[in-house]
This record gives C-alpha cells, sequence and structure tokens, in this order.
C-alpha cells in the first residue's frame, strides 16, 4: 500500500507538463488505474493539445503576415474555424449518381459497405447494455478533446469531429487534430474515416457525401462503424479485450 501511494505521489503535474508526446500520455492514461492518476493525466492531455493548437495558430499568424508584406493576397488556411462562422453550404454537391452510395474513402470508388440512409442493426438482447458501454468507452477515449462532447451515436457525430478525436486518440501521428474545422464536415469524415480504414485496417462502412447530406446521422449507422472499427482495435492489440464493451 505504501508502495503505491509512493508511486501516485510522484506523478506531479510538473512531470506531467515536460511530457510532450501525445502517445506517452495515452499510454499513461489507459494504464492507471487511481481516479486522481487519471485525472491529472487527462488534464495534461488537454493542455498539451490547446498548447500545440496555440502554437499553430501562432505561425499561421506570423506566416500571413508575411504573405501580406509580400503583397500576396492568396487565401491561408486558418485551420478551425471561429465560432461566428457561418458553414458553407455545396449545393453543387448535391445528387448521387446512383441508388447505391460510392465510397469515396481514401481515393477508392465502389459501393460502401452500409448507406447512412439504409442501416440494419442485429442487436442482441443485451444490446442496450453493450450499445451504453461503447457509448462509454467513446466519450472516455475523446474526454481530453476540445469541441467533443459525446451524448449519442447521431447528433454528436454531424460534424465528423468526434469521429477524428476517437481515431487521433490512437494514432496521434496521423494527423494534427488542432488545425480541424468543424465547418467542413465531408472533410472531417474523410480524414477519419481513411485514417482508421489505413492504419487500423477498419473498412470504410460509412459515406461522407451520404452524411453531410443528412440533418443528423443515422445512430444505427455510427454504432454500426463504432463497433467495426472497435473489433479492429483489438485486433491489432491497441485495445485490451477486458476493456470490450
Amino acid at each position: 500500500m505504501e508502495s503505491k501511494n509512493e508511486e501516485s505521489a510522484s506523478l506531479t503535474h510538473e512531470k506531467l507538463a515536460s511530457i510532450e508526446d501525445e502517445e506517452v500520455l495515452n499510454k499513461m492514461l489507459d494504464s492507471a488505474a487511481d481516479f486522481e492518476e487519471r485525472r491529472m493525466i487527462r488534464a495534461a492531455l488537454r493542455d498539451l493539445l490547446k498548447k500545440k493548437r496555440e502554437k499553430r495558430e501562432k505561425e499561421r499568424g506570423v506566416r500571413r503576415q508575411d504573405l501580406n508584406k509580400g503583397g500576396t493576397g492568396g487565401a491561408v488556411s486558418i485551420g478551425r474555424a471561429s465560432m461566428n462562422q457561418q458553414p458553407s453550404t455545396n449545393k453543387s454537391a448535391g445528387q448521387p449518381s446512383s441508388s447505391t452510395p460510392m465510397s469515396r474513402t481514401a481515393g477508392r470508388t465502389g459501393p460502401a459497405a452500409v448507406s447512412t440512409q439504409k442501416c440494419f442493426s442485429a442487436e442482441p438482447p443485451n444490446a442496450k447494455n453493450v450499445k451504453q458501454m461503447l457509448l462509454d468507452w467513446c466519450r472516455a477515449k475523446t474526454e481530453p478533446y476540445e469541441g467533443v462532447e459525446i451524448q449519442n451515436f447521431s447528433s454528436s457525430w454531424k460534424d465528423g469531429i468526434a469521429f477524428c478525436a476517437l481515431v487521433h486518440r490512437f494514432f496521434p501521428d496521423a494527423f494534427e487534430y488542432s488545425t480541424l474545422n468543424p465547418y467542413k464536415p465531408r472533410d472531417n469524415f474523410e480524414l477519419a474515416f481513411s485514417t482508421a480504414e489505413r492504419l487500423a485496417g477498419c473498412p470504410p462502412l460509412l459515406d461522407a457525401d451520404d452524411l453531410v447530406r443528412m440533418k443528423e446521422p443515422d445512430w444505427k449507422c455510427v454504432y454500426t462503424y463504432i463497433q467495426e472499427f472497435y473489433r479492429c482495435l483489438v485486433e491489432k492489440g491497441l485495445v485490451k479485450t477486458k476493456q470490450r464493451p
């Protein structure tokens, strides 16, 4: 008991603040059993993500100033949009070419395995328990991420940020989370699905074009996709089987 207390005491905010690798903090969070330790590690993760975002925004500001001094009038991407920006609509992206949605994830063309317009979920008798456990798992894994608040398998995923946060949690080097724009859901969906397919082997069961046409994603489709992503993580040993929902 004394050794465990000494180990907890040795984990300080200063030590956590000195860690600048998200993957190290993620592994520490997964292995920590003490509530106070987990709280400290989650806070350190949030601070690290915030620090990286502020650094990138500062760098973009410097680049914009350099471009303005040089007389360049081209648009410069500023990453995550400000909250007063209005979402853009693309009416030309409109009608699907056929009744079967075509997956464009990772540059491939082919029938998507699951359409967001027609999803069926064969649920076992304890489906409600499994669904809640999977939802709790998603919420725990994305807790340190700004802009993500998972309450359900529908509206909480509509801008694609939650998908990106969940994928980024397991593959932090795949892309820079702080540059994501909540007003570009199609880009977020495609980024999350292509990364999950490339690094986790998760098939692109959802289609970005289908999702952006809907007011809110079909919860059965999101639930099915998250189940598949979880299964792929288990097969790769990135999630312990005892955590299985």
